[in-house]
Formats: C-alpha cells, sequence, structure tokens
C-alpha cells in the first residue's frame, strides 16, 4: 500500500538493499580504504561494530570492489560452530569434500590454498560467535603460511569478540593483527542524508522526510542504520494510512509511540 502511495519501485528501507544502493559515507569510505591497505599488506583484519552498524553493508561493498583476478573471496555469516564444523565449512567452500579430523581439515585448507593461484579471503561475518578453538586453528592457518601469503583473514563481529580476544591464548593471534576498525553510529547529517538517499534509489524524492522528521528519527535511533530502518518504515506506512504525503516530527512522535522502539 506505501509503495504505491509514495510512487516507490522497491522497499526503500530493506534490510539487503541491491549494492547500488549501499551508502558510501565517511564511515564506509575509511573502512574500505583500510581494507584496500589490507589487500597490499597484512593476514588478518579486525572489524568491529555493536548490531545494526552496517557491518555487513561494508563487507558487501569490500567483495563487491576486490580486485577478482587476485583474490578469492570465501564469505561465511557464521552461526556458532564447534571448530571442525567451521573447518568443514570451509573446505567445502573450497569445492572439496572435507576429510575426517582436525588435522586432515587443516592440511586440506593449506594444500588448496596453496594451489590456488589468486589469494584466498577469508570473510568471517558475526564472527563474536566464533568458537575459541576456531581462533587457535586460524591462527595455525595464518602462521603456516607466512612465507608465502596465500591466505588473508578479516574477522567481523562485534564489541564483545575484542574481549575474547584479549585472552591469553590468543596472544599470537593478535599480534598477527594488521588492520583494526571500529565501526562507529551515524551522525545527525549523516543520518538525514542515508534516509534521503534509500528514498530516491527507491524511486522516491528525498523531500518525502522533513528536516525536523530525519533528525528527531536519529535521535530517537542513535544513527544506528538497522533502526533508522525501522523506523523509517514505520513512519512511511503510519503516513500511507492516513493519506499523508509527508512526514513530519509529529508525525514521527506518533509512530515512536506505537512503535515502542527497545
Amino acid at each position: 500500500m506505501f509503495l504505491a502511495h509514495f510512487a516507490l519501485n522497491a522497499h526503500p528501507f530493506a534490510e539487503k538493499p541491491p549494492i547500488e544502493w549501499l551508502q558510501r559515507d565517511p564511515r564506509i569510505e575509511q573502512a574500505l580504504a583500510r581494507l584496500k591497505f589490507f589487500e597490499q599488506q597484512g593476514a588478518l583484519a579486525l572489524i568491529l561494530g555493536q548490531t545494526g552498524l552496517g557491518k555487513s553493508s561494508l563487507l558487501r561493498l569490500f567483495i563487491h570492489e576486490l580486485p577478482h583476478n587476485r583474490y578469492r573471496p570465501l564469505y561465511l555469516h557464521l552461526t556458532p560452530l564447534r571448530a571442525n564444523a567451521f573447518l568443514r565449512l570451509m573446505v567445502t567452500k573450497l569445492g572439496e569434500k572435507p576429510r575426517m579430523g582436525k588435522d586432515r581439515l587443516l592440511l586440506q585448507i593449506l594444500e588448496r590454498v596453496k594451489q590456488n593461484e589468486k589469494c584466498t579471503l577469508l570473510i568471517v561475518d558475526e564472527a563474536h560467535l566464533i568458537d575459541p578453538d576456531t581462533l587457535t586453528d586460524l591462527r595455525l592457518l595464518i602462521s603456516s603460511i607466512d612465507e608465502e601469503v596465500s591466505l588473508k583473514i578479516v574477522l567481523c563481529g562485534q564489541d564483545n569478540l575484542k574481549e575474547v580476544l584479549k585472552r591469553a591464548s590468543h596472544a599470537d593471534l593478535v599480534q598477527r593483527i594488521a588492520l583494526r576498525f571500529a565501526l562507529h553510529a551515524l551522525s545527525k547529517e549523516q543520518s538525514g542524508a542515508y534516509i534521503d538517499n534509500r528514498m530516491i534509489q527507491a524511486g522516491g524524492t528525498a523531500k518525502t522526510f522533513e528536516s525536523e522528521a530525519k533528525n528527531l528519527i536519529h535521535e530517537y535511533t542513535g544513527g544506528v542504520p538497522r533502526q533508522i530502518n525501522n523506523v523509517a518504515m514505520a513512519c512511511l506506512i503510519n503516513a500511507a494510512s492516513r493519506s499523508l504525503k509527508k512526514i513530519d516530527d509529529a508525525l514521527v512522535n506518533e509512530t515512536m509511540s506505537e512503535f515502542n522502539l527497545p
């Protein structure tokens, strides 16, 4: 209903929009610049940020812009897996049938990545869910290829991953981190630009949300993109149900009273 009401051709605040829609705000541009450096130097990168800040979107852009003639990206969206299950998943992503036993799995991965003409880039999303034993296995993999960097690893997760890595057992892995980047929330201006960009990409206009409304959405959400998506979508639905073409601060307040944002 609200799509036709606002003359939109797609959901403007979808969780996973087309990659062309992704806003390259200063946070994302800085992160991509750091990752470009990581392509040339280092074997391990760490990207941290609270939930909903756009870490997965950043990874999508990074993978999209990789020189695929030199890198073979392996993207793993992690769920809680024990170490062997993680290694088996990695072997499967490499296009092989997993062997039995951890030692044989580690050897299989090393053999496969060294045979590759391209550098294998393992990207682990939701890495805060990673099992401690798996971190040890990743250290073993990295330490086995120091002379010839045929494997690079990006760990991307929530802030508590940093606390896990502080354990003494992971000291050697931490010393190998060549890139550390913390993704923060959007500023008020960036939140407004984010809303406008999504509306325009969906075939709408940047004038739908008034300036005061965008500022208020930023205050309610703290500049967290996922929360902005939820609130802005609720505002569009609320406005359409009332046959309103503009979203002002009063409508945002009314929507939030019904929305009950956690």
